[in-house]
């Protein structure tokens, strides 16, 4: 039933027509909604829509003195079609709608996270805890340099732990001015290092936005004009990192940007082993613990342990509840939440 139609072309028709001398010309707009309302008929014959619509059309035939015989408007030519190389300068700032335009399938994604000693889950699936005190990146491409600072966990310990993060989105056409987030402990802010929420004034300025998940200690940075999403969290003494990125985004670096924690994993030289040594009671009881927040005794298990173990903080197990909570939002593919390694 096209009633709805009719009614549009009436109230648009209607709209510009005020005062006494509308007369003539609103009868003309009330016999074209008429033969408008007579077209769909027999479509419409159950719809309460078209029953109210066509006694409305008496009523009001009646009211303004209209004859039913008299000039119709031409009905309204319907707008053109947007040419499809508009469509795609529309869909600039908007990744998956722009790939799917130009693929006819959505793009694949890739996930990431640094949480805890640190340990990494890079785009590949590899799982490893890392030794890397000072600033490593954890990504250095052609739209994203994202940057972890680390520092001992513990006085004299060889386990470090993520205390800075600085991510910045590059300069980017029509979409975005180039932004600046940077989270410290107690410190993860929601808003860009120069106060903004987006991604500036340009015509895809919306296409990068943050927001707070929760006050102080968890947001989401999602940026649609490559799209990829963020997660920030803080959980004890120590900052989280997760990421979503388009594989295409992923992997748009050159040979000289080869160090990418997310890419490449730590260097050998970096990686320490995940049993937490030590005491066996003091391991035991981080198990009970980390059992607790994580049933499946997976990779993201064993680093709790091993961080419970190494620190006697037991908001290490928040931090990696946190990240699995994100991988099972962020991998495209289920089956792959969990690594046993």
């Amino acid at each position: 039933c096209k009633i709805l139609r009719c009614n549009s072309e009436y109230v648009a028709a209607t709209l510009p027509l005020r005062g006494p001398g509308r007369g003539a010309a609103f009868c003309t707009a009330l016999r074209s909604y008429s033969r408008c309302a007579r077209r769909t008929a027999r479509t419409c014959r159950g719809d309460l829509a078209f029953h109210s619509a066509v006694h409305g059309i008496e009523d009001l035939m009646i009211q303004n003195n209209c004859s039913r015989e008299g000039p119709t408007a031409p009905p309204r030519p319907r707008p053109p079609a947007p040419e499809r190389r508009g469509l795609e300068s529309l869909d600039a700032c908007d990744y998956e709608r722009s790939f799917l335009y130009k693929h006819g399938r959505p793009p694949a994604f890739r996930h990431c996270a640094a949480f805890g000693d640190p340990h990494i889950r890079t785009f590949q699936h590899d799982f490893h805890t890392c030794r890397v005190e000072g600033s490593w990146p954890l990504l250095d491409n052609h739209y994203l340099f994202v940057q972890a600072t680390s520092s001992p966990v513990a006085e004299g310990s060889n386990a470090t732990v993520t205390s800075k993060l600085t991510i910045i989105f590059k300069n980017m056409k029509e979409c975005i001015d180039q932004k600046v987030y940077q989270a410290e402990l107690d410190n993860v802010p929601a808003a860009f290092q120069d106060g903004s929420v987006n991604g500036g004034p340009r015509p895809g300025g919306s296409s990068l936005a943050i927001r707070e998940r929760a006050p102080g200690r968890h947001v989401e940075i999602r940026a649609a004009y490559i799209g990829t999403t963020i997660a920030v969290r803080q959980a004890g003494r120590q900052l989280s990192f997760s990421i979503r990125a388009a594989e295409e985004v992923a992997g748009a670096f050159t040979e000289e940007q080869d160090l990418q924690l997310c890419v490449a994993g730590c260097p050998r030289g970096q990686r320490l082993s995940r049993s937490p040594g030590g005491r066996a009671a003091v391991a035991e009881a981080a198990r009970a613990l980390c059992r607790r927040a994580l049933p499946v005794e997976d990779a993201y298990f064993h680093s709790c342990v091993f961080d419970v173990a190494t620190s006697g903080d037991a908001g290490f197990a928040v931090a990696a509840r946190g990240a699995l909570e994100d991988a099972r939002l962020f991998l495209p593919d289920a089956e792959k939440l969990h690594i046993f390694q």
